[in-house]
């Protein structure tokens, strides 16, 4: 009941007082350059692969993000600008949002950058577990449907959905590699989360996804 009322409330300042989302203005934020050398072995990676329901709420460093987001989907051959993540007929209609207390980012590639959304933290509204609105990132993961206009609207379902998959086990593996823990989840109020968002009627959430440090 008391998360309930919890989310309510953030509507309510969300949408009737919409000067409270934009009080502290948020900016871009250019991430440092991604270490793309060393790391942990792929099959140590996968041997340490799990997931986790329980993370502190200390934040992630701008190193561990940018190296989160460009494991996740970033451009990894800039001559043709195709990301780590692949995508049915190179679509890439998944955008990867990240909520955070300072509020609601959108990740661009091309430029490894923040691109301000809400300088609100809606992260309690990104799930119905508990620990969601305390851990330091929240990703979420929005098929952008406009870019799927080669394929019917039954396929795009599914190749949303399997792209997604991709991202989300780079993210995995990513966590698994740097002393991370995550969990992927599906238990979303989407059309609250949505809302919230302001996303467009051709902008479908998938999953979301949870990253910090162990408790």
């Amino acid at each position: 009941m008391g998360r309930l009322i919890e989310k309510k409330l953030l509507l309510i300042l969300l949408f009737v007082f919409p000067a409270f989302a934009y009080s502290q203005e948020i900016k871009p934020v250019k991430l440092p350059e991604p270490t793309t050398q060393g790391g942990m072995p792929l099959m140590q990676a996968l041997k340490e692969r799990r997931s986790t329901r329980e993370f502190s709420s200390q934040e992630l460093p701008p190193e561990a993000v940018s190296d989160l987001l460009w494991a996740a989907a970033g451009i990894n051959r800039p001559e043709s600008a195709h990301h780590t993540s692949p995508t049915a007929m190179n679509m890439q209609e998944i955008d990867i949002y990240l909520a955070r207390a300072d509020g609601l980012y959108l990740y661009n590639a091309a430029a490894h950058t923040l691109i301000p959304v809400l300088s609100a933290d809606i992260r309690s509204l990104t799930g119905g577990q508990p620990f969601v609105k305390d851990a330091p990132v929240n990703l979420i993961y929005v098929a952008d449907i406009s870019r799927m206009s080669k394929i019917s609207s039954q396929d795009a379902d599914f190749y949303a959905a399997t792209d997604t998959g991709f991202i989300s086990q780079n993210v995995y593996l990513y966590c698994a590699s740097s002393g991370l823990v995550t969990v992927v989840r599906g238990l979303i109020d989407k059309p609250v989360l949505a809302k919230a968002m302001k996303l467009r009627p051709d902008q479908k959430i998938i999953l979301a996804q949870t990253v910090g440090y162990p408790k």
